[in-house]
């Protein structure tokens, strides 16, 4: 079952206990400039094709065998290429089912790499492929089975998953070779540069003076590679980092996150959160505040 609708998982269709998404082999090509950010974590597996993934401030080349494991809130975007195939397994979930499930009863706990990596990419051996495909395979099988114990054999295996991915990032990783080409290297500088410098006035002249390159042909590669504008990137990596202050700190007032995060006035803050997020951001913090 390769689904790109799929639904959730959990303790009723109204309002599930615990969320658990899987989509299987998905084959769509992603929309570029597609970013996402979300409170539960997720797991990537690509299987074949072109493409790469934007985490944060880091540009990951995607190849056959690449593994992923994501704290959602960190702003995230997959690109894949025109003419070439892009296919990979999704699994999102809500750590707190896990957390409960496995508390008191390992040693070791499942969600370790996402709590303590946050986010990070690993390229699978051969035989650790083999052997991952088939979980996925097995996961795919129960996953779309009707009956509710095939449910719960399914959310067993997610924590053999779980357990597969500790095992393998237990392991001493190999230094990541370079990107192929040099555009991916002077994008992932200038994201670099944007990252600890957003919440600032940044501007082309400056990027081209500190990154030692022309303007132009930085704007060129980065929508190139990214798939969006240099400021498209400067204003969405703003607006999440303003979810985020919001959850961390849901009594901070909308003006101060506003100016915490690059915005020089509290109406063109409004006008882009709105535009993004689909509600201005007195109504996205009035709903955070209504979930503590």
């Amino acid at each position: 079952m390769a689904s790109n609708d799929v639904p959730w998982i959990g303790g009723s269709d109204v309002e599930p206990a615990y969320l658990l998404k899987y989509e299987y082999l998905k084959s769509v090509p992603v929309t570029a400039g597609n970013f996402q950010s979300h409170d539960h974590y997720e797991i990537f597996y690509f299987h074949e094709g072109k493409g790469h993934y934007l985490i944060g401030d880091r540009i990951h080349v995607l190849k056959p065998g690449t593994l992923i494991v994501m704290h959602g809130l960190t702003l995230h975007m997959p690109k894949s290429f025109e003419g070439h195939p892009y296919v990979r397994t999704l699994l999102n979930f809500d750590p707190g089912y896990f957390r409960a499930a496995t508390e008191h009863v390992f040693s070791i706990n499942p969600l370790q790499p996402f709590e303590r990596l946050r986010n990070y990419k690993v390229q699978l051996s051969i035989e650790e492929q083999n052997e991952f495909e088939e979980m996925l395979r097995k996961l795919d099988r129960l996953y779309s089975a009707p009956d509710a114990v095939s449910h719960e054999r399914f959310r067993v295996l997610c924590l053999d998953v779980l357990f597969f991915i500790c095992q393998v990032l237990m392991k001493p990783v190999k230094e990541e070779a370079g990107f192929p080409s040099e555009k991916e290297q002077h994008v992932q500088n200038a994201l670099s540069y944007i990252e600890q410098h957003y919440m600032t006035d940044v501007r082309l002249d400056q990027l081209q003076e500190k990154l030692h390159i022309n303007k132009y042909y930085l704007v060129r590669i980065f929508q190139e590679i990214t798939g969006m504008t240099i400021f498209h990137y400067i204003y969405k990596r703003r607006i999440n980092q303003a979810k985020i202050l919001f959850l961390l700190d849901p009594e901070k007032s909308v003006t101060d996150i506003c100016y915490e995060t690059g915005f020089k006035n509290h109406s063109h803050f409004s006008k882009v959160f709105k535009q993004w997020e689909g509600k201005t951001p007195t109504q996205y913090r009035r709903l955070i505040k209504s979930q503590f």
